[in-house]
């Protein structure tokens, strides 16, 4: 077990590594960094002055060991855009986004799943075609379009919802639905072709040869054996979550990752991409991380050697 952390930190932080070469890497690329501080009106001592002050002065490795130090501390800069620091910002936005991202999560789980299992075991019913439509549904339409269509109906012509911004526990209806709904649709399909694939297999035949009951047959052999494509995708549906839903909170307002990630792109405010495209990076190896581990509390045949 602990070769296994060691290994799987190990491969995180390369990753990790790799992931700061090349957003440095963009930031020289796409010109002289001190275009982005100064404007036409800058005198030649002025350029020189800020040359020096970026370190632009020095060496490309040395440039890149001094940003990847101050990087590891959490200082990133000043955001061009903000004017405040980039780590200030994101600890103030990101509860927004996981507060969000949690209830999303939770009902595309708790619809996505139990659709899929139904859908396999009432395969041919009306069940099945009904959980199939949904999931069509759920990957044919696009989320913004649906974003907008919630807004129309529920806040403008009925009026039960709030238009935007995060207020109390109503404001969240809306988005978590809207942001739910591609994955609800993604988690049924996959949970389908599992349970049918393993509804098939030749010990569930002998169980039920057995006479073990039904239920017993669909949850504890079925299901169990069914989920480790569902919990791969869930991983990568939480982790793109919290990297910022930038869709949906751009619809709806919502003071969370994804404005900050807009506003970023924008205005070219490297520092902010910089430390958000890192923190990006960090939620999907945890994520990753996290799959691993629950391959091992699901499927005893999953050993970490």
């Amino acid at each position: 077990m602990v070769k296994f952390f060691v290994r799987r930190i190990s491969f995180a932080a390369l990753v990790l590594l790799l992931i700061s070469i090349f957003v440095f890497s963009l930031s020289r690329a796409s010109g002289d960094p001190r275009n982005v501080y100064l404007d036409e009106y800058a005198t030649d001592e002025m350029y020189e002055a800020w040359g020096v002050k970026l370190g632009l002065d020095k060496p490309l490795y040395i440039q890149y060991l001094t940003w990847l130090g101050d990087v590891v501390r959490a200082d990133f800069g000043e955001s061009l855009y903000h004017n405040r620091p980039p780590y200030d910002l994101i600890k103030e936005r990101l509860p927004a986004t996981i507060s969000l991202a949690a209830i999303a999560f939770c009902w595309a789980l708790l619809v996505g799943i139990p659709l899929g299992v139904l859908s396999a075991v009432k395969r041919g019913t009306f069940a099945d075609y009904f959980a199939r439509g949904f999931a069509l549904l759920g990957q044919a339409m696009p989320v913004f379009w649906v974003a907008l269509m919630a807004i129309l109906i529920f806040a403008v012509e009925l009026g039960w919802l709030p238009t935007s911004r995060r207020g109390g526990l109503n404001s969240y209806i809306m988005p978590a639905l809207c942001l739910g709904w591609l994955p609800a649709a993604a988690l049924l399909r996959i949970t389908r072709g599992s349970m049918l694939e393993i509804l098939d297999g030749e010990f569930i035949k002998l169980a039920r040869a057995k006479g073990v009951s039904p239920t017993v047959v669909i949850w504890k052999h079925a299901f169990r054996n069914a989920l480790i494509a569902p919990v791969t995708l869930a991983a990568i549906i939480i982790a793109s979550f919290l990297t910022g839903t930038v869709v949906i909170e751009a619809v709806f307002a919502w003071p969370g990752l994804g404005g900050l990630s807009i506003d970023a792109i924008k205005n070219n405010d490297f520092p902010m991409m910089a430390a958000i495209i890192l923190m990006f990076g960090v939620f999907y190896l945890l994520a990753n991380m996290l799959v691993d581990l629950l391959y091992m509390v699901l499927d005893p045949r999953v050993r970490v050697e």
